[in-house]
């Protein structure tokens, strides 16, 4: 049988792989995706809620529900999503992470399907998925339409995919780049490539164009006095996360 085809960077991966033992250190080179974190979660849970009429008030709210965490790094969401009850499979090309996902996983009592694979592998082997969890990753890959149609394969009719990525102007090049890499030194200089960010109009239309439909987005906000994150209807001048589903018919 042919081999899947992949949308996998091999430059891109080696850069993760290179810091996959801090994943779990809050003032390690994960410290941005730490503070995000408490934000992106809200939203996520919001929009799955939202989707599937669940009360996020009682116990298990997302029992029943089959998540799957692309480019899960050491399981920053894919242990709340298992503490919420989802079924959680974390999926991620840079091998070196699987094993530090899995040691956190067994140490914090949660049982996570963790595995070294891509979306095109398991768009390959039918899996399916009522959420997908697509975060900080679009703008890593290859060819962004493909990986997004295999993102799009892997949902069930009327599933929920919720992705975000950076904005490309001058305003994310001065603070994703220069102030997250150069000045506050939060990650290594070459994380990100500011030609691979994706405006919010640009994703919008390679989710259509993947069979997807859009359905939100807020921006991810960072407050410097507060140095906190909050969610915005209007600024997504920098960091920005999108809800799509995919059609039941």
């Amino acid at each position: 049988m042919q081999a899947p085809q992949t949308t996998v960077d091999p430059t891109e991966i080696a850069k993760f792989e290179a810091m996959a033992a801090e994943w779990w250190d809050p003032d390690g080179k994960f410290k941005p995706l730490h503070m995000l974190n408490p934000c992106r979660l809200d939203y996520i849970t919001a929009q799955i809620a939202a989707e599937f009429d669940r009360d996020t008030a009682g116990p298990a709210p997302f029992a029943g529900l089959r998540l799957l965490d692309i480019g899960c790094g050491g399981g920053l969401l894919s242990e709340p999503m298992a503490r919420l009850g989802a079924e959680v499979v974390g999926a991620d090309a840079a091998e070196r992470n699987i094993p530090v996902a899995r040691i956190h996983a067994e140490q914090s009592g949660l049982k996570i399907d963790y595995r070294h694979t891509t979306a095109e592998a398991l768009a390959e082997a039918g899996e399916q998925f009522d959420v997908v969890l697509n975060m900080e990753v679009v703008e890593h890959v290859a060819d962004p339409l493909a990986y997004l149609t295999a993102t799009r394969q892997l949902l069930k009719p009327g599933g929920l995919q919720v992705c975000s990525t950076i904005n490309r102007n001058p305003k994310s090049w001065a603070m994703a780049i220069v102030g997250a890499e150069v000045v506050m030194r939060w990650l290594p200089r070459g994380t990100h490539e500011w030609s691979k960010f994706i405006t919010p109009d640009e994703l919008y239309d390679l989710l259509r164009r993947a069979g997807l439909e859009p359905v939100d987005r807020k921006g991810f906000v960072f407050n410097p006095i507060t140095w906190g994150w909050s969610l915005s209807a209007r600024d997504l001048s920098v960091n920005y996360v999108t809800a799509s589903v995919k059609p039941a018919g």
